[in-house]
This record gives C-alpha cells, sequence and structure tokens, in this order.
C-alpha cells in the first residue's frame, strides 16, 4: 500500500495519436521531470488478426511500431487516446502544459488535475506481481499483457 497521495494529471487529446506524435511527447515530459508514472491508454492494436479469414496472420497496422523514449525502445501496442500522469508533487505541472503545448499543434487537447489512477494493489497486481509488488506499478496492470511494465528513468 502507498501512504503518499501523488498529484495525478490526464491529457486527452482531440484525436488518436500517431507514434511519431507520442514519441515525441514522451521525450518532451522526459525532459520535464517529476513524473513517477506514466499510463498511455487506448485500443488495443493486436499482433495478430484475431478473427476472420486471415486470423492468426500478421497484422499489419501502422499504429503498432517501436518508438525511441529517451535510451529505450517501446512498443506502442494501443492506439494512444489518452495519457494518464502521476507525479511527485505539483512542479511540473506547467512544464508538462508547455510540452503538450509544443507538440500538440494542430488539434486542441485538454490537461485536468484529479485521481485517475489506482493508488493500491488491484486484484490484478497481486495476481500478476505476488504481495511485494514495486509501488511504482500498482494500479497499471493490465491483465491481458504477458510481459510487464517499462520502467523508464527519467533525465532529470
Amino acid at each position: 500500500m502507498t501512504d503518499a497521495t501523488y498529484p495525478q494529471c490526464r491529457i486527452v487529446p482531440a484525436r488518436f495519436l500517431n507514434p511519431e506524435t507520442v514519441e515525441k511527447l514522451l521525450n518532451r515530459l522526459l525532459e520535464v521531470g517529476g513524473i513517477r508514472k506514466l499510463v498511455l491508454n487506448g485500443q488495443r492494436i493486436p499482433p495478430t488478426v484475431p478473427y476472420g479469414p486471415a486470423r492468426g496472420q500478421p497484422n499489419p497496422h501502422p499504429m503498432r511500431r517501436v518508438i525511441r523514449v529517451g535510451d529505450q525502445d517501446v512498443e506502442l501496442q494501443v492506439q494512444v487516446g489518452t495519457i494518464l500522469l502521476e507525479l511527485e508533487d505539483r512542479a511540473p505541472i506547467d512544464g508538462i502544459r508547455k510540452a503538450c503545448d509544443e507538440v500538440f499543434t494542430k488539434f486542441p487537447y485538454s490537461l485536468s488535475e484529479g485521481k485517475f489512477m489506482k493508488t493500491q494493489a488491484t486484484v490484478s497486481d497481486y495476481a500478476k506481481y505476488g504481495p511485494g509488488a514495486d509501488e511504482r506499478i500498482l494500479g497499471t496492470t493490465d491483465p491481458k499483457s504477458r510481459g510487464g511494465p517499462l520502467i523508464i528513468q527519467g533525465t532529470k
């Protein structure tokens, strides 16, 4: 269980984001710093066609690509529609807004503060990672995912 309450933000662009836009935004957010957790939400893009006559064939979706965030390669498995952030404190919010303003020049977005992520272990967290799970991954578990979370160290 986490005892501290950290501020949370939600970035909601007016459209789904292309991988290039996601990469640019995530790298700008890394420069801002002060982010404990970041969750990319959106419609899942399966690696293989799930149904129909092409079932089991590779899914050549252009939005399922590998992007470079910091010094790590990240495979986008969702078409990003919402970005959730948990911050160390409220200080980086202005920097996050500035980064969004720089990246989202052709369409609007909203940045709101509130509580958007779970702060305690869920049943899925417990089933996937056990009782001694790292508190940074609490509430971010995707039960359908076979891999674990990706931890990227910031530059600040």
